[in-house]
């Protein structure tokens, strides 16, 4: 994968029919289903079947489980991700008969033209931070359109064409993607280096979010004056005086601040105070982290022109994505939960809410599948300091994602990793025997959890089974 440069966009309304290529995809499905829901004559194809793909073809659009040139038979714009590999069969034969191809990230912008554009961006949270913007503007009857990378737990959609001005998206920076949004406000969460297979070095990827602040549309920049990245951030914004920056965090520089956390159990809430007014930020979800993803929330609905006490509730009324600290199940005394996480700094903070949840005896377990094999040379040894948090440790092999394998780089290295920083840990590289193996080791009190963007969220509910078949 490559970053991906800005291309010109057009009003989506004049480019179909469009062809999605990998149409079930987490990211890919949304921005289909808003197509067709604007009336685009709309179809797709993906490797394997999935709910997805299913509820596309219910609602209307044509989709097929595998790929073969003749399904781009009368489209004139072909869509696809950054995992589609330039010898795709529909790939190849867009660019034979010369049809357009847009990257997502080009097709979901096509859709924010003319509307009040808000991108969250970061290292992490921006998810979390999408999610509870969309479900605070919500609540707040703006109606908004959004694209987030998770379906909101409270409704199972990522995606949704509202009647309102707004569109929040979530700015993918790993491919460039976050550089084709045409954006007034920009979130910024944290700034920490990663996909450095694509940028190169910490700094390129640095001045990428620098290039995605400074964009002509840009008018508002909110970043985490907490975080030393996106305190850098603002701060080279600042000497620029092109855009006005809106800070948020616990410091006292903070213009939104948080104070008085309570952090105990599966919530979280702190007093937010902004100016001369204050009231109690009460989360529905756990974690210093999401509190902080709250306050830029709030941030984004304060320059929306939202009123302070609307805004609390609308973020209060967050339940959470999918994938973000979700709970699988309870069996017994034994809680099992799954989480996205697949960055050191995501597994400090997600495992970290899992201690404040755990209580008496119980032990924290993480079941952690290193995401790509880039990543995972990386950052072998930051990966095993996160993860001595956890109790005990349970390592799987890399999923791979869009990448090759790398000679000598396998999830052992995580695992020797942990065990070096004084972990206690565990490899089982076939995910396979994942569920067999957190069953063995569980006992009533534990909370385990599955960390990874991969597919070690499939375990879980294995585990579930299991323990309830034992019980």
């Amino acid at each position: 994968m490559s970053l991906r440069e800005p291309v010109e966009l057009l009003d989506p309304s004049t480019i179909g029919p469009v062809h999605f290529i990998a149409i079930g995809g987490a990211g890919m499905s949304g921005v289909a289903r808003i197509y067709h829901d604007m009336g685009v004559d709309v179809r797709g194809s993906d490797q394997v079947d999935s709910a997805n793909l299913r509820e596309l073809a219910a609602a209307g659009v044509q989709t097929w489980v595998g790929h073969d040139p003749a399904h781009l038979a009368g489209a004139r714009t072909v869509v696809v991700s950054s995992a589609i590999r330039p010898d795709n069969p529909e790939l190849a034969e867009a660019n034979r008969l010369g049809l357009r191809v847009w990257h997502r990230s080009a097709a979901l912008a096509a859709l924010m033209l003319g509307r009040e554009g808000v991108s969250i961006a970061g290292t992490h949270g921006k998810t979390t931070t999408t999610g509870m913007v969309a479900t605070m503007l919500d609540h707040a009857a703006v109606d908004p359109s959004y694209v987030i990378g998770s379906p909101l737990a409270s409704t199972g959609k990522a995606a949704h064409l509202g009647r309102g001005e707004v569109f929040v998206v979530e700015a993918d920076e790993s491919d460039g993607s976050f550089l084709q949004y045409p954006s007034q406000i920009v979130v910024v969460t944290n700034v920490e280096a990663d996909h450095l297979d694509n940028w190169g070095t910490p700094q390129a990827y640095f001045d990428g979010f620098v290039s995605m602040a400074t964009r002509p549309e840009v008018r508002y920049v909110v970043t985490n004056v907490d975080d030393p990245g996106a305190a850098e951030l603002a701060a080279r914004l600042e000497c620029t005086g092109t855009v006005k920056v809106v800070t948020y965090g616990e410091s006292q520089q903070a213009e939104v601040r948080l104070v008085d956390l309570d952090l105990e159990g599966t919530t979280a809430s702190a007093t937010l105070v902004h100016g001369s007014t204050r009231g109690r930020l009460k989360l529905q979800v756990p974690g210093r982290y999401n509190l902080s993803n709250a306050a830029a929330a709030y941030c984004v609905g304060s320059l929306l022109g939202i009123g302070h006490d609307e805004l609390l509730a609308g973020i209060g009324a967050f339940t959470g994505t999918l994938r973000r600290f979700q709970l699988i199940g309870r069996v017994g005394e034994v809680a099992v939960f799954d989480d996205y996480a697949h960055h050191p700094t995501e597994l400090c903070a997600t495992l970290g809410a899992a201690r404040r949840v755990v209580t008496g005896q119980g032990r924290v377990i993480a079941c952690f599948q290193p995401h790509l094999f880039s990543r995972t040379r990386d950052f072998a040894d930051e990966f095993g300091r996160a993860l001595t948090l956890a109790d005990r440790v349970i390592v799987s092999d890399i999923y791979p994602a869009r990448e090759d394998p790398i000679p000598g780089v396998t999830g052992e290295l995580v695992h020797e990793a942990t065990i070096a920083a004084g972990g206690d840990s565990r490899y089982v590289p076939d995910k396979q025997d994942l569920p067999e193996a957190l069953a063995e080791e569980v006992r009533p009190g534990d909370l385990v959890i599955t960390l990874g963007a991969g597919d070690v969220t499939l375990v879980g509910p294995v585990l579930v089974g299991l323990l309830e078949g034992t019980s």
